[in-house]
């Protein structure tokens, strides 16, 4: 029996008893504790809003309780699904990810929220289309680097045909509009045709096309504009266009080293805008200070490398869907987190991005966990792999 027919009787015979410790407890760790401080600061920044929306106080942290633990579960069933099956269904994954960024434009059936018509209304739930749509990608393009390895490291056809997909759907999440989620999607993208070899000159060209084609379609846009300028000084407008950066960097000067104390920001009572989804890392700073502040940078910085690891280990075990799928949504979550952080630093033009794991984003937080359970099982099959190869 080869060594593929052996891991798959492996995996077969230990489905139904497969221990927690078989996968990688220090991501679990670290998604388990995100999670957690995620959870606690939408109950410290919530309070105020729900009540302003006359609302239970705890309504918005009871929700968030609600997403994480069906996030959990959503986790735990990508943990039982071979990854051979994801790469299988990659086709049809891209095409239920286009069209569900098609069907949210649509009258009726998108739900439009401040002027973004993101999410998908389906009676009971809303869902946002971007989440599932990056997640399908990376499946996508995973699968599409392992069947072309050859012609995407020496073809142009290779390279461009992945690039077209990510124009498309780039395309569709820019009509939303959610320039944001476009920006990460085509930059984790390119991340994954680099690791997957492409040549290095045509991959600089092409970045260097796809930074000035996003920066065109971010200045058609007057109130792109507008928050560039306000990006470059806030201070000029601190009460209109300037309000959410200065009242964001007002938290982090209270913050100071050890915080004003959990529960005891000012800044989210009614001041800083958007303070429980897209701006939760300002409030962090203000109540936990600047070691908080590190703590949390340092955590998602240790997520990260730890799917990259993962990521070199299916590597090594000659799985490289697993490696590709792994990469991508390291790329996925680390440039969302990095993006939202350089956001509420005032390091980057305002975004509508919510923070992995931390954000009041039900969607963004089911979908992150599911990734976090590709991630893990990655881990698991690389592990059994390597260990059923024979010494030398």
């Amino acid at each position: 029996m080869d060594t593929a027919l052996q891991l798959q009787a492996v995996l077969h015979s230990e489905r139904s008893q497969r221990p927690v410790f078989d996968y990688d407890l220090w991501l679990i760790a670290a998604s388990l504790i995100l999670l957690s401080i995620g959870v606690i600061m939408v109950a410290s920044t919530s309070v105020a809003i729900a009540e302003r929306r006359e609302l239970d106080p705890l309504y918005y942290f009871w929700k968030q309780v609600a997403g994480a633990l069906l996030g959990i579960i959503v986790a735990a069933v990508f943990l039982h699904i071979p990854l051979a099956t994801l790469e299988r269904f990659s086709a049809v994954l891209l095409f239920a990810g286009i069209v569900v960024a098609i069907a949210v434009l649509l009258p009726g059936l998108g739900h439009e929220v401040n002027g973004s018509r993101r999410w998908l209304s389906l009676g009971f739930i809303t869902i946002q289309t971007s989440e599932l749509s990056k997640l399908a990608i990376a499946v996508y393009l995973a699968a599409y680097l392992v069947r072309h390895q050859q012609q995407v490291k020496t073809e142009f056809l290779g390279f461009i045909k992945p690039i077209g997909v990510l124009t498309l759907v780039g395309g569709l999440f820019v009509l939303q509009p959610d320039f944001g989620a476009a920006v990460v999607l085509f930059t984790a993208g390119l991340g994954m045709l680099f690791l997957g070899g492409v040549p290095l000159l045509r991959f600089f060209s092409w970045g260097v096309v796809a930074v000035a084609l996003l920066s065109c379609l971010a200045m058609l846009a007057p109130y792109r504009v507008q928050r560039f300028l306000t990006f470059l000084d806030p201070w000029a407008d601190p009460f209109n266009s300037g309000f959410q950066l200065t009242q964001a960097l007002i938290a982090f000067g209270r913050g100071e080293w050890f915080g004003v104390g959990l529960g005891n920001s000012v800044q989210k009572l009614y001041y800083l805008p958007e303070v429980h989804t897209d701006f939760v890392f300002a409030v962090i700073a203000e109540e936990l200070g600047l070691i908080g502040s590190v703590a949390t940078i340092l955590l998602f910085a240790f997520l990260v490398w730890r799917i990259f690891h993962l990521g070199g280990s299916a590597a090594r075990a000659g799985q490289l869907f697993g490696a590709y799928v792994t990469y991508g949504i390291g790329l996925l979550v680390g440039l969302q987190a990095f993006f939202n952080i350089g956001v509420n630093m005032g390091l980057l033009p305002t975004k509508g991005l919510p923070l992995p794991y931390l954000s009041y984003a039900s969607n963004n937080l089911v979908i992150i966990c599911a990734a976090t359970g590709i991630v893990l099982r990655a881990g698991y099959e690389a592990r059994h792999r390597l260990q059923l190869e024979p010494t030398p």
